[in-house]
């Protein structure tokens, strides 16, 4: 979209509804702020950009956008975040987020989500996804809203650069990802296998699970491997979700990122 478009103006109070499900979901659109955040979208999907808001003339690196220029007292009333940075996007949530089916190309990693609740653990965990070249994260309907202020906060602007996929049908779609030659390896507690059994597959759906509970019975039971991290158990009994979900993509990523 050129600048030269005119956008209708809203009212502060639509911007600051995005903060919340029913307003994301009837304006199908999300905010995300800050310079880098933004940049990161433009470099990603640039198409996906509605609108600048900011509270100052804008570099050129969004010449191709509305700018739409606001008061700082007005850019806190619509910001999420404690220190507001002064610049934000109104960027297209993208068509299929929240629908039963899967992309036409699905890539050969996807990480799974199982009602992981915290908006945190669920950014960083799309980020973590998108820098180890998963390309896209199954999230069921109790995991946090991809879109939500602080999950695209831990995002750093990344929420773009995979397919995201929040439905009930998740255990249809990974059913679906089985038949078509994907190994569901489920990270848990009591695994038994050994991390390195990610290399080894050319196709593969990492599942995570509950931050309190981990993984359900039904998606173990669905598994192909069960694997654990090993861990100093009189030091620590478990890892943040997040932190083993880093270590386990980077671990699924490394055949690739070596050349192998």
């Amino acid at each position: 979209m050129m600048r030269s478009e005119r956008v209708p103006l809203k009212p502060l109070k639509w911007y600051k509804e995005l903060a919340t499900v029913k307003g994301r979901m009837k304006a199908g659109v999300f905010l995300i702020e800050g310079d880098r955040a933004v940049q990161q979208i433009i470099a990603s999907q640039p198409d996906k950009i509605i609108e600048i808001i900011s509270i100052q003339k804008v570099s050129s690196l969004y010449r191709n956008y509305p700018v739409r220029l606001i008061t700082e007292s007005q850019f806190r009333s619509i910001s999420s975040t404690k220190t507001p940075q002064g610049i934000s996007a109104v960027v297209h949530i993208p068509q299929g987020t929240y629908s039963d089916n899967l992309p036409e190309t699905a890539g050969n990693r996807i990480l799974f989500l199982e009602d992981i609740q915290d908006p945190g653990n669920v950014g960083t965990l799309i980020r973590t996804a998108a820098a180890f070249g998963f390309s896209g994260v199954v999230l069921t309907p109790k995991c946090a809203d991809p879109f939500s202020p602080k999950c695209i906060q831990s995002t750093a602007g990344s929420v773009l650069s995979v397919w995201l996929r929040r439905t009930g049908c998740y255990l249809d779609l990974a059913k679906s990802l089985k038949g078509n030659g994907y190994a569901l390896i489920a990270a848990e507690l009591n695994g038994t296998e050994e991390p390195s059994i990610l290399v080894n597959e050319q196709k593969l759906i990492l599942a995570l699970g509950n931050e309190a509970s981990g993984l359900s019975q039904l998606v173990l039971d669905l598994a192909d491997h069960h694997l654990r991290i090993p861990v100093f158990q009189e030091n620590v009994e478990s890892l943040n979700v997040a932190v083993c979900g880093a270590i386990l993509m980077y671990l699924a990523s490394t055949h690739r990122v070596a050349g192998l």
